[in-house]
């Protein structure tokens, strides 16, 4: 039987086949063995085939080949990797400047993991109304460096149905992942896009404003309106993997393009002589807050590991 995984609880999986049936299935032993390094071989969103066992429980044998993935490192094995969710036809990072505040860091290190995947963007900007006149100035400057990179924006609020239809719109037909920080109300969002859903939410805590752990493992959801998201656990911080150091330029993609003014064609942006990126800096072209992501994943020890 063929059919799509829709939830990943660990040790077993939902799959939906043919007809919208909807049946538990566990993996197959051998997956375990066959040097995949990732903690969860079989991922939301992948395409699976499974025989039925005699309590109608399924076992899953093969995965198709994925359109994509996105990755992470993951929390409990820091050698190992974790592939959020698969076969996607876009991505978006819900972020949020106030209650908590989303690291600028946090939003690249995403952003250049589609872009090495070859996964669109999108930055959804939610809790809009809880900013004051300083921090919408933040907020427009942020979409206009975002935006001025080609990624879509948005600027959204659940309780106050701030782009809700505008959320409609881009995720119509698509399947869409859902990622970001805990308690930027990511599930409060899908709420108001799709009530239905009825997802459970939780308050941001006072005493530190980070957000709880509400999802607890990554589903996806089918809207009344066409497509489906994959709603995925709120992730504290965001551990690159698969990345050769020496080609990161590549997946910022301003510095992709200035870059190709260096004088070396091999320039990292770090020390090098008469480097383009670093004189578009200085001349207010790029962002300083996109170096400093750049500058921080360049000199991470542990995407030096992955390539030694």
């Amino acid at each position: 039987m063929k059919g799509t995984v829709i939830k990943s609880t660990g040790s077993w999986l939902t799959v939906k086949a043919e007809g919208s049936v909807i049946y538990n299935c566990r993996i197959k032993g051998k997956f375990r063995i066959q040097g995949i390094k990732s903690t969860n071989p079989v991922a939301v969103g992948d395409f699976v085939e499974f025989e039925l066992e005699e309590d109608d429980s399924g076992t899953i044998h093969t995965v198709v080949d994925r359109k994509n993935y996105i990755i992470r490192k993951s929390t409990k094995l820091s050698k190992q990797t974790h592939i959020i969710a698969a076969n996607m036809d876009q991505a978006a990072i819900i972020v949020s400047v106030a209650n908590p505040r989303t690291p600028l860091g946090f939003i690249d290190r995403f952003l250049a993991t589609a872009e090495a995947y070859r996964i669109p963007s999108i930055v959804i900007f939610n809790k809009v109304d809880l900013c004051d006149d300083k921090l919408n100035e933040e907020l427009d400057y942020l979409k206009a460096v975002y935006e001025s990179l080609g990624y879509e924006c948005l600027m959204t609020s659940a309780t106050k149905n701030i782009g809700i239809n505008e959320s409609k719109k881009l995720f119509k037909d698509k399947v869409t992942l859902i990622s970001g920080q805990s308690g930027v109300g990511k599930s409060t969002l899908i709420n108001a896009i799709e009530p239905s859903l009825n997802l459970k939410t939780s308050e941001v805590s006072e005493s530190n404003e980070k957000g709880k752990h509400t999802t607890t493992f990554a589903e996806m959801f089918e809207f009344s309106f066409g497509g489906s998201i994959i709603d995925t656990p709120g992730i504290r911080s965001f551990g690159v993997v698969d990345f050769n150091k020496h080609e990161l330029s590549h997946f910022f993609r301003e510095f992709f393009e200035i870059g190709k003014e260096c004088k070396f064609s091999d320039c990292h942006h770090i020390n090098e002589p008469n480097c383009a990126v670093k004189k578009a800096i200085e001349n207010g072209e790029i962002a300083e807050s996109r170096y400093t992501s750049y500058w921080n994943l360049y000199i991470d020890k542990d995407l030096e590991k992955d390539y030694k």
